[in-house]
């Protein structure tokens, strides 16, 4: 895909995990809506993948550590063609799998997250044993910064460096905040590039919401020869939606009627934008 298709795909995943969450009434909207461009890039432009065999060996891995942020996820999925579009209608309804974090029973999905922390030390755990493989497979983890306060980040980041893991990938959603407010007031993670690097991995800090920014740099990875590279993607909590965007209520909520279709309309606009460049 082209940068313009691109972000015209990243719109149409916005709109579908809006509808989502708004009949769901349910739903991690805040960081779904700030990590949208980044899976985007991931699943329409970087990874290796074959949907039509999802389990393939040669295939590129992904994790999503912040399982919460579950929806342009499973959009994204079902996009490229892992399972049927019309499936996310059941999203959160009794019997489906399509729940609230990351089932690896749905077609593409590596494992099951949720439980923060979890999801860089279950990538290291891949990359290792690729390496001892000897398969060019990469991995890739895309974290929460709210999440940065588990230990087990640390000691994942740890292994990750000692064991040289050039062909582990690992991403921030730095929207600085999370469901109690700042990430800052919580639990103070600046300097966090100074910090990455003091534990050896290859860090370059990006515009997470900026499609040729985000794509450039993911192809540009491995960043260094024997080290794991992480990249800050800043981004904004609630992006696309005006009155969601920058404020922590959002982290976790439904947006009324009015809201829907307002931001509904918003999107369908910047749709039209985009066809008429």
């Amino acid at each position: 895909m082209t940068l313009h298709e691109l972000t015209a795909e990243a719109t149409e995943i916005r709109k579908a995990l809006l509808t989502m969450i708004y009949h769901a009434k349910a739903g991690h909207i805040g960081g779904a809506l700030s990590s949208a461009d980044l899976i985007t890039a991931l699943y329409f432009s970087v990874l290796n993948i074959d949907p039509s065999n999802p389990t393939w060996e040669e295939r590129d891995y992904f994790v999503l550590s912040k399982g919460h942020s579950v929806e342009p996820y499973l959009v994204a999925l079902a996009r490229r063609g892992f399972f049927p579009i019309e499936e996310l209608s059941t999203f959160y309804r009794f019997g489906s799998r399509l729940i609230g974090h990351p089932n690896n029973q749905v077609p593409g999905v590596e494992m099951n997250t949720g439980a923060l922390g979890h999801g860089l030390s279950i990538a290291v755990g891949m990359a290792i044993g690729l390496k001892k493989s000897k398969r060019k497979n990469r991995v890739f983890a895309l974290m929460g910064d709210g999440e940065l306060a588990e230990g087990s980040i640390w000691e994942a980041a740890m292994a990750a460096s000692h064991y040289r893991l050039d062909n582990l990938i690992a991403i921030i959603d730095r929207n600085h905040l999370q469901i109690s407010g700042s990430t800052e007031d919580v639990m103070t993670l600046e300097p966090l590039k100074d910090r990455w690097e003091s534990f050896g991995w290859q860090v370059r800090e990006i515009d997470g919401n900026d499609m040729q920014q985000i794509v450039q740099t993911l192809k540009s990875a491995p960043f260094a020869p024997d080290r794991p590279s992480l990249i800050i993607a800043h981004t904004i909590k609630g992006k696309g939606v005006s009155a969601m965007e920058n404020i922590a209520l959002w982290h976790h909520g439904v947006p009324d009627k009015t809201l829907y279709e307002t931001a509904m309309n918003t999107f369908d606009q910047l749709q039209k934008e985009l066809n008429n460049e």
